[in-house]
């Protein structure tokens, strides 16, 4: 294999797509007024009102056994004094992210199979956040939502290569980042966080985005991208047989299985609680789409 010479860094591929991948406005909108003490949550919740489609899909998600509500949640002013102005802004860029690359079409990719997983991988780095008592895990959430996001840009910007990588690869997931570094010279990871740092979201997100394969890389979120880490190799499963899980996670080094403070039992019956908890934000995230 000869690599492509890094013809195009991964900032360079990010910034050739940014006009095909761009967030709306009404993110930075929001992000904006969050910002600025003079906005409440009122006015907040009047913005995105704004948009209906997503203010009714905030709703949906607020009110979903995702988060266990017991009285229903009407109007997003609301949702934002119970789930925080943050968490919503999160459930935003959820939502954003996901229909921004709504326009993929690629041979390359089976895009309800990828945002099932990227969704499992997000939902299973919060829960595993929550064990080990991180505060505002909201932002794991978004990381495992986000963490092959990468892989999406290299296939709408390099899809001869890309093609090239699954065909080496072949049904091993897990040599494609070293495939992607001989043949295309940088990874799906550091594309996904050049795409973050472009969307100027907190680079805790890119970070860990960047650091998932090597989390030991980090240097200031490296907790972040361990557990984003042990979160992207559990979520290619939709049902877990209880011994593939004890082998998968005996399987991860200790010095990242050391930071979660769980035992192998627990980490069975939490892996099966989320299962619940990803049909329900797929359902919401991705409507009309059937959960296999």
């Amino acid at each position: 294999m000869t690599a492509n010479n890094a013809v195009l860094t991964a900032k360079e591929v990010v910034q050739d797509v940014m006009t095909l991948f761009s967030l709306p406005d009404i993110y930075y909108q929001v992000e904006q007024m969050i910002k600025d003490p003079r906005f409440t949550a009122v006015d907040i919740g009047e913005v995105i009102a704004k948009d209906p489609a997503l203010a009714a899909r905030l709703l949906k998600l607020v009110n979903s056994s995702f988060y266990g509500f017991q009285a229903r949640i009407a109007t997003i002013s609301r949702a934002i004094t119970i789930v925080g102005v943050q968490d919503l802004q999160s459930l935003i860029l959820s939502t954003s992210v996901i229909d921004t690359f709504e326009c993929i079409s690629s041979d390359l990719v089976d895009m309800t199979d990828f945002w099932l997983q990227s969704i499992n991988c997000a939902v299973i780095a919060k829960a595993l956040a929550k064990e080990n008592a991180v505060l505002h895990g909201e932002r794991l959430f978004l990381a495992g939502l986000l963490h092959k996001i990468g892989t999406l840009v290299l296939y709408q910007k390099l899809p001869d290569l890309s093609s090239k990588v699954l065909q080496i690869a072949g049904n091993d997931a897990s040599l494609v980042a070293a495939v992607e570094q001989e043949i295309i010279g940088f990874t799906f990871a550091e594309v996904g966080s050049e795409l973050i740092k472009a969307w100027q979201l907190p680079d805790s997100l890119a970070e860990a985005i960047a650091c998932q394969l090597s989390p030991d890389h980090a240097l200031k979120y490296r907790l972040d991208a361990q557990l984003l880490h042990i979160a992207s190799i559990f979520c290619t499963a939709l049902v877990y047989d209880e011994q593939d899980i004890i082998e998968l996670w005996r399987d991860i080094p200790l010095e990242y299985r050391s930071v979660v403070n769980i035992e192998e039992q627990a980490l069975v019956a939490l892996l099966v609680q989320v299962q619940e908890d990803v049909a329900a934000v797929f359902g919401l995230l991705k409507p009309g789409k059937k959960f296999y």
